[in-house]
């Protein structure tokens, strides 16, 4: 057989069954990379295989090895719409693939500057672990940036049934992040390594994490020191579901107003216990009770037959600036409305429309985003016994918003939420599962207050003694413990964050660095090159 002949100056590798083979390996890795953000999206709830998050960064691990950062973006970008676009289908339930598929494109992106990173530092000695400090680093900016930054998503909210949880209590959701990133790209290490020193250095790197959260959990406290409250939290339900479920607001103030009437009933009759405080969903009230007196007359029934305080989520218009504030009032018997909270991190493109007159340019429909205003205090209520941080919705997933609010004193915190607008989606659940590792991280006590679900209490050590279903009334009552502990994870506040993604940026800088001073001169001749392989430089 004569050989096909070779055109000057074309190489072997440049002949057709050369690229045949360099583009079976980049699809390959393309759908290799796919699967393993899918694997960090099925570890969230409501499954519970929390272990395919490390499967999923040892996938990560394996394909940026000796990649240069272009090759690490482009791979990274499709691991990460493998985790995004299924994570954040919920976001599309009622308004599309206008809000989904951009939005988790953007998340992946922001993914894929920092796996670019990961690619950088991924030849250093002790790769795994300054890769995983490169990706709290990327998750600390994708929880800032854009428009206020967009958390969801991050790896400790997949973690509530896993044996990472208890590092919560020592360094927060950043820490559980690098453990499970660390076990997974040490596992990806171990895989590469032959000498049985390499291996023992790769072996700790999935040991050593896990090991820290089974001993965290040592320093997971729900004893009550400062004692106990009984705790209602009513699930009203809504009319229906999707963005119009407001249209009959009086009908959701009701259905909250009878649901607690109902509850006072079951107290009367011994079936239920007498709660000291009562939580409302955000949103309860849609009908500002400050300009309502019908309204206000509801929820002052509600509080005096109950005989409690309640925290009820409204919509406030401010008497300035005519503009709304998504607010929490607090109501007690005989005194009517005494405090009021504001949330202070608003949903962009919901809640708040950033850059509204350009987006505009490409469709109206950004009108239908509201005007609302953020708050500026953190502190919450005093109900009862228990003092009560007040975080809405949205609002539990940002690391330093929940801070704040439990920095002000709290033993016990609530998260109002409204998701009827979600549907039936995973949402609620995903959300459910930030309250629980907050819970753990602050050694609180969580009620959760949602609309039409998932409503839930949460004990100290993030475990759920009682939760409702889906688009259904229910109450939930509960004595829980009240807590005024501080955690070292509260102690330590945003410092290990700050510090893990400092040393994660020191070891992208000292990879480039010295890679340009190792970097051959014209004389000297070029040696092997690294690998560059990938959707954004296949090889």
């Amino acid at each position: 057989m004569v050989a096909t002949p070779v055109a000057p100056g074309q190489s072997v590798a440049d002949t057709p069954p050369a690229r045949r083979r360099d583009l079976r390996g980049t699809l390959t890795r393309v759908v290799v990379a796919a699967l393993g953000g899918g694997a960090v999206f099925l570890s969230f709830p409501p499954r519970t295989v929390w272990w395919l998050a490390p499967v999923g960064f040892a996938v990560l691990g394996v394909l940026l090895h000796g990649r240069r950062a272009r090759a690490g973006f482009g791979l990274g970008l499709v691991w990460g719409l493998g985790f995004m676009v299924p994570l954040l289908r919920w976001t599309g339930e009622f308004v599309g693939l206008v809000a989904w598929l951009p939005l988790a494109l953007l998340c992946a992106l922001l993914i894929a500057v920092g796996t670019a990173a990961m690619a950088v530092v991924s030849r250093l000695p002790g790769a795994p672990l300054w890769m995983a400090l490169v990706w709290v680093a990327d998750e600390a900016l994708r929880a800032v940036v854009p428009f206020g930054g967009f958390p969801w998503g991050k790896i400790a909210f997949g973690q509530p049934e896993g044996w990472y949880l208890p590092l919560a209590s020592v360094g927060g959701a950043p820490l559980i992040g690098f453990a499970v990133a660390l076990t997974g790209l040490g596992a990806a290490h171990l895989l590469r390594q032959r000498a049985w020193s390499g291996r023992g250095i790769a072996a700790a790197a999935v040991v050593l994490p896990l090991a820290a959260g089974v001993g965290a959990s040592a320093l997971v406290h729900t004893n009550p020191d400062q004692g106990t409250a009984t705790v209602a939290a009513i699930q009203g339900n809504v009319p229906r579901a999707g963005l119009d479920f407001n249209a009959q607001r009086r009908a959701v103030l009701d259905n909250h107003v009878k649901r607690t009437l109902q509850l006072a009933d079951d107290v009367r009759a011994g079936r239920a216990e007498q709660p000291d405080l009562v939580i409302w969903p955000e949103n309860s009230s849609d009908i500002d009770p400050f300009r309502n007196a019908d309204a206000a007359a509801r929820i002052r029934l509600a509080t005096e037959t109950i005989g409690a305080p309640i925290a009820v989520g409204a919509v406030v218009i401010d008497p300035d600036d005519r503009l709304p504030r998504n607010t929490v009032v607090l109501y007690e018997p005989g005194r009517g409305a005494t405090d009021t909270y504001t949330k202070r991190q608003l949903q962009p493109f919901g809640e708040t429309m950033p850059y509204r007159s350009f987006f505009r340019i490409f469709s109206e429909t950004v009108d239908r985003a509201g005007t609302f205003q953020p708050g500026t205090d953190p502190e919450g209520f005093t109900m009862g016994p228990a003092k009560v941080a007040i975080d809405t919705c949205y609002e539990v997933a940002f690391d330093g918003v929940v801070r704040d609010s439990v920095a002000a004193g709290a033993n016990m915190i609530a998260i109002p939420t409204n998701n009827a607008t979600f549907g039936y989606t995973e949402m609620t659940y995903q959300q459910l599962a930030m309250s629980r590792v907050r819970a753990v991280e602050y050694g609180k006590t969580v009620v959760v207050a949602a609309t039409s679900g998932v409503s839930a209490i949460v004990q100290p050590d993030g475990s759920v003694t009682a939760r409702t279903g889906m688009f259904t009334p229910d109450a939930l009552v509960a004595t829980v413990p009240l807590r005024g502990e501080a955690t070292l994870a509260t102690r330590l506040g945003a410092w290990p964050e700050w510090v893990m993604t400092a040393l994660g940026l020191l070891a992208v800088a000292f990879s480039v660095t010295t890679k340009r001073r190792s970097r051959p001169t014209p004389e000297e001749g070029v040696g092997e090159e690294e690998t560059d392989g990938g959707p954004a430089g296949a090889a």
